[in-house]
């Protein structure tokens, strides 16, 4: 079933939320080394990473509400998609905070570091979620179009 937000038939929300998810994670592999021992200059790297994630991930979230308000209701599709909604939002909101607390505290504090494995956890099952409607469900795979890889040339040229 194809979604409402795409660039020539490519949907956008897949292609937004791999800036928030690198980001976040690359502030955790920060907030890691830093506690290893590694250079001080972890915890700006750390703290800017989170706010770029977040930035991208309230842009995401368009694109994100725009896909989910074009599955039919009533569909398992469209249940996965409000509970990959709440875990993004409940992730996104658990970031905010974070931040704030890395803005007014100090960069080893504990708290700041188990809200960002929470979040990476979080968002691997958000991102399971995710899967699941594209991968079981089709949101946003067009039915219309075979891979080219199963049709060969011939399909290349009908897709084009």
């Amino acid at each position: 079933m194809q979604t409402k937000a795409t660039i020539e038939r490519h949907p956008i929300h897949p292609m937004l939320v791999v800036l928030p998810i690198g980001m976040w994670v690359f502030s955790l592999i920060g907030d890691i080394v830093l506690r290893a021992g590694g250079n001080p200059a972890w915890a700006p790297a750390a703290y800017y990473a989170m706010g770029i994630g977040i930035i991208g991930a309230l842009v995401a979230a368009v694109f994100g509400l725009i896909d989910l308000l074009s599955i039919p209701q009533g569909t398992r599709a469209r249940k996965i998609g409000y509970w990959h909604l709440g875990i993004n939002f409940s992730v996104t909101v658990l970031f905010i905070v974070n931040f704030y607390l890395r803005s007014v505290g100090p960069p080893v504090d504990l708290t700041p570091f188990i809200l960002s494995i929470v979040g990476i956890a979080a968002l691997l099952v958000s991102g399971w979620l995710g899967g699941e409607m594209v991968y079981v469900e089709g949101v946003a795979v067009s039915p219309t179009v075979k891979p080219a890889a199963i049709e060969g040339e011939e399909g290349l040229k009908k897709a084009a």
